[in-house]
Protein backbone atom coordinates (compact mmCIF):
# COMPACT_ATOMS: atom_id res chain seq x y z
CA UNK A 1 0.00 0.00 0.00
CA UNK A 2 1.27 3.27 -0.75
CA UNK A 3 1.14 6.62 0.79
CA UNK A 4 -0.18 9.47 -0.73
CA UNK A 5 2.88 11.86 -1.59
CA UNK A 6 0.30 14.93 -0.96
CA UNK A 7 -0.93 14.34 2.33
CA UNK A 8 -0.93 16.22 5.48
CA UNK A 9 2.91 18.28 6.01
CA UNK A 10 3.86 17.24 2.46
CA UNK A 11 2.90 19.66 -0.21
CA UNK A 12 -1.03 19.55 0.58
CA UNK A 13 -2.29 22.87 -0.13
CA UNK A 14 -5.12 22.18 2.35
CA UNK A 15 -2.48 21.13 5.51
CA UNK A 16 -0.92 24.65 5.60
CA UNK A 17 -2.96 27.55 7.57
CA UNK A 18 -2.35 30.21 5.14
CA UNK A 19 -2.31 32.52 8.56
CA UNK A 20 0.89 31.00 9.61
CA UNK A 21 2.57 30.66 6.26
CA UNK A 22 6.07 32.69 6.71
CA UNK A 23 5.09 34.37 10.08
CA UNK A 24 7.65 34.38 13.29
CA UNK A 25 5.94 34.36 16.94
CA UNK A 26 7.77 36.93 18.61
CA UNK A 27 7.16 38.15 22.56
CA UNK A 28 8.50 41.03 23.83
CA UNK A 29 10.19 41.33 26.69
CA UNK A 30 10.70 44.28 28.89
CA UNK A 31 13.69 45.67 30.20
CA UNK A 32 14.34 45.30 34.43
CA UNK A 33 16.10 48.01 35.28
CA UNK A 34 19.28 47.87 37.53
CA UNK A 35 18.71 48.60 40.88
CA UNK A 36 21.45 51.73 42.05
CA UNK A 37 24.46 51.05 42.57
CA UNK A 38 26.41 52.12 45.60
CA UNK A 39 30.31 52.94 46.71
CA UNK A 40 31.41 51.98 50.09
CA UNK A 41 33.80 54.46 50.95
CA UNK A 42 36.82 54.03 53.83
CA UNK A 43 37.57 56.91 55.99
CA UNK A 44 40.88 58.09 56.90
CA UNK A 45 41.41 58.66 60.49
CA UNK A 46 45.32 59.04 62.51
CA UNK A 47 44.84 55.88 64.89
CA UNK A 48 44.01 52.65 62.35
CA UNK A 49 47.15 50.60 61.35
CA UNK A 50 47.67 50.91 57.75
CA UNK A 51 48.14 46.87 58.12
CA UNK A 52 44.64 46.78 59.70
CA UNK A 53 42.98 48.64 56.87
CA UNK A 54 44.89 46.36 54.23
CA UNK A 55 43.58 43.20 56.27
CA UNK A 56 39.68 44.59 55.80
CA UNK A 57 40.31 45.07 52.42
CA UNK A 58 41.43 41.60 51.63
CA UNK A 59 38.96 39.88 53.99
CA UNK A 60 35.65 42.21 53.88
CA UNK A 61 35.96 43.56 50.14
CA UNK A 62 37.80 40.07 48.97
CA UNK A 63 40.58 42.35 47.08
CA UNK A 64 43.95 41.38 46.44
CA UNK A 65 47.14 42.71 48.41
CA UNK A 66 47.79 44.47 45.47
CA UNK A 67 44.72 45.96 45.33
CA UNK A 68 44.08 46.53 49.02
CA UNK A 69 47.59 47.94 49.66
CA UNK A 70 46.85 50.62 46.83
CA UNK A 71 42.78 51.50 48.33
CA UNK A 72 44.78 51.68 51.50
CA UNK A 73 47.39 54.44 50.25
CA UNK A 74 44.39 55.89 48.51
CA UNK A 75 42.49 56.51 51.72
CA UNK A 76 45.76 57.52 53.88
CA UNK A 77 46.68 60.34 51.15
CA UNK A 78 43.52 61.65 50.51
CA UNK A 79 41.56 61.12 52.97
CA UNK A 80 39.00 58.99 51.64
CA UNK A 81 38.99 56.00 48.90
CA UNK A 82 36.46 53.55 46.98
CA UNK A 83 36.32 49.91 48.50
CA UNK A 84 33.74 48.76 46.34
CA UNK A 85 30.25 49.13 44.43
CA UNK A 86 27.79 47.26 45.66
CA UNK A 87 23.82 47.34 46.00
CA UNK A 88 22.47 49.40 48.28
CA UNK A 89 21.43 46.12 51.29
CA UNK A 90 25.40 44.17 49.92
CA UNK A 91 26.89 47.72 50.74
CA UNK A 92 25.26 48.50 54.11
CA UNK A 93 26.22 44.64 55.29
CA UNK A 94 30.05 45.35 54.06
CA UNK A 95 29.96 48.72 56.16
CA UNK A 96 28.71 47.23 59.13
CA UNK A 97 31.45 44.45 58.94
CA UNK A 98 33.94 47.08 58.84
CA UNK A 99 32.96 48.67 61.91
CA UNK A 100 32.18 45.58 63.52
CA UNK A 101 35.84 44.29 63.12
CA UNK A 102 37.55 47.81 63.60
CA UNK A 103 35.37 48.66 66.95
CA UNK A 104 36.46 44.44 68.13
CA UNK A 105 40.30 46.20 67.68
CA UNK A 106 39.58 49.07 69.36
CA UNK A 107 40.18 51.66 66.01
CA UNK A 108 37.73 54.43 65.03
CA UNK A 109 38.15 53.45 61.22
CA UNK A 110 35.12 54.85 59.43
CA UNK A 111 33.30 53.68 56.19
CA UNK A 112 30.26 55.15 54.63
CA UNK A 113 27.71 54.69 51.84
CA UNK A 114 27.48 57.00 48.84
CA UNK A 115 25.60 56.20 45.49
CA UNK A 116 27.21 55.99 42.65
Amino acid sequence: MAQDPTGPGRGDPGSLDPRREGEVSTETRRRVARPPRYKVILYNDDYTPMEFVVAILETVFGKGPSAATQIMLQVHNAGLGVAGVYVLEVAETKVSSVHKLAEQRGYPLRAGVEKE
